[in-house]
This record gives structure tokens, sequence and C-alpha cells, in this order.
């Protein structure tokens, strides 16, 4: 997995982000800036995620763009 290209991207992508995980702010997206741990950290604050459960969703998510546009 290249999380480089979501952290290059994320402005691009926090509207996706923000469809996908709707719990997350506005101020949730401004701190996170492409991070993955802290994604990770906001999905087990906002939706009560155990650590693998965020990764896992996360995961879900990241193999779910196509990257390849």
């Amino acid at each position: 997995m290249n999380w480089g290209r979501v952290e290059g991207n994320w402005k691009q992508l926090k509207g996706n982000v923000k469809e996908q995980w709707g719990k997350l702010t506005d101020d949730d997206l401004d701190v996170i800036a492409g991070r993955r741990d802290q994604l990770e950290g906001k999905l087990q604050e906002r939706y009560g995620y155990a650590k693998d459960q965020a990764k896992s969703e996360i995961d879900t998510w990241y193999n779910g763009r196509n990257w390849l546009s």
C-alpha cells in the first residue's frame, strides 16, 4: 500500500473520506491531513472502533479507490 498517494492528494480525497465516514468533521479532516495514523485515531474516537477495526476500514476504503486513473 502506497499511502503517499493519499497524503499527496488529500485535498481532493477529503470529500470522499467525509462521504465514507460522515461523523468526521472538517476540523478532523484538517488535523488528519492525509496521515493514516491520524485517520485511524479519529475513526476510533468518532466511531468507537478498535484499532484493528479502524485499520481494516481504512484498508477497505483505500483498496476501493481507483488509483490508476
